[in-house]
């Protein structure tokens, strides 16, 4: 107790020394979390005309931050249950720090479009794919047991033939598969109980780009469901410590529209996944087939706004380039789509070599996740 009066005392000290905004920031959880704490500007302005700021803990040191495309100053909390933080937060060019998330337009590799942070890593397919190796909308994940920042090392090691990232050199590996499937969380039109799937992207545009979070947005060319077409997007954006991405869908359609998003299934009588809500959020994980190569992984979704229903889907097409017959499954999370009215989500993994040693760890995780959803952190301008 004396440690703790001793630090606030000093804290208060600090403030008393330097002009600035104080905030507290509190964690009304029975669980300890890592989250990205948001400030909205507007609240600074009083600070400066300008938008650059610096954020101090309480130990007296400037922290890493970010003001984000959409008028945010964003930075990190690793607050336990129940305590308080305290921190100050004033006008000034912050020192630069080493970043923890990335993403890029690869287009030395057929045009893909891959982000990261310090514990998970994604791709999506682009355009100039699509003549190589049809289309494919869904989402692919590299496995990564590293906290640094890999995806140019392994595009550039990968092309040079140097090292495949299909192969394990010590920071993880590609080993999932998508093919024409949503992979491990895309979202698409579910009219009359069959999935519309659209095709690579066609434009890409990057909002931020670090130190603490990465943003863009993947344009869609138009896609038509029962006669009526209209347009797609998806903006993605990945915080710092986080094992999940955040993807906004967006329709450009006039009509409420059944949608579903979907992790692939690698048979159809696999039933290793498990879906439950907690006070509204909903959440979906499934547990991929283990092998020797990759071990054992498992992905998973985040709902806030919850969902109508969870089924198991299988279709069957013909490859535009192979012609061969190919069935594809998935789990499937119903939702329905309204116009103007973008749906939000969250999708991700945890990998059995780099921190998620069980199933059980790996939901745990989403558990909390959600329930942070629900309990948003207590944020105090003073």
């Amino acid at each position: 107790m004396k440690k703790i009066c001793f630090l606030i005392s000093a804290f208060i000290l600090l403030i008393s020394c330097n002009s600035g905004l104080n905030i507290t920031v509190e964690n009304p959880s029975d669980f300890d979390r890592l989250e990205m704490v948001e400030i909205p500007t507007e609240k600074l302005m009083n600070l400066s005309a300008g938008k650059a700021y610096v954020v101090v803990n309480q130990q007296g040191e400037i922290i890493p931050s970010q003001t984000t495309y959409d008028g945010k100053l964003i930075f990190q909390a690793d607050i336990k249950a129940k305590e308080s933080l305290f921190y100050i937060v004033k006008a000034g060019i912050p020192p630069t720090f080493p970043s923890k998330v990335y993403g890029r337009f690869i287009t030395e590799r057929k045009d893909d479009f891959a982000w990261e942070n310090d514990r998970v890593a994604f791709r999506i397919y682009g355009p100039a794919l699509i003549a190589v190796d049809g289309p494919s909308n869904g989402l692919d994940i590299w496995y990564k047991k590293t906290n640094d920042l890999i995806i140019d090392k392994w595009y550039k090691d990968d092309i040079a033939g140097v090292r495949s990232y299909h192969d394990d050199h010590g920071e993880g590996l590609d080993d999932y598969k998508v093919g024409r499937t949503l992979g491990a969380g895309m979202m698409a039109p579910f009219e009359n109980e069959t999935l519309t799937l659209n095709e690579n992207f066609a434009g890409q545009e990057i909002f931020e780009n670090g130190p603490l979070r990465t943003t863009f947005k993947l344009t869609y060319k138009d896609i038509t469901v029962d006669g009526k077409t209209f347009g797609e997007s998806r903006t993605f954006s990945i915080d710092a410590g986080s094992q999940l991405t955040k993807v906004t869908q967006e329709y450009g359609t006039r009509d409420t529209l059944t949608v579903a998003a979907g992790l692939v299934k690698r048979a159809k009588d696999d039933d290793a996944y498990s879906a439950y809500t907690e006070n509204g959020t909903a959440a979906v994980i499934y547990e991929e087939p283990a092998n020797e190569k990759a071990g054992k992984v498992y992905v998973g979704m985040v709902f806030p706004t919850g969902l109508k229903r969870v089924i198991s889907d299988t279709y069957t097409i013909i490859h535009p380039k192979s012609k061969k017959e190919e069935t594809h499954s998935h789990v499937l999370v119903i939702t329905s789509y309204y116009p103007n009215q973008p749906i939000t989500y969250y999708t991700g993994y945890g990998w059995e070599r780099f921190g998620f040693p069980s199933l059980d760890s790996f939901q745990n995780y989403i558990g909390y996740f959600s329930k942070a959803l629900e309990e948003p952190l207590i944020i105090k301008i003073m």
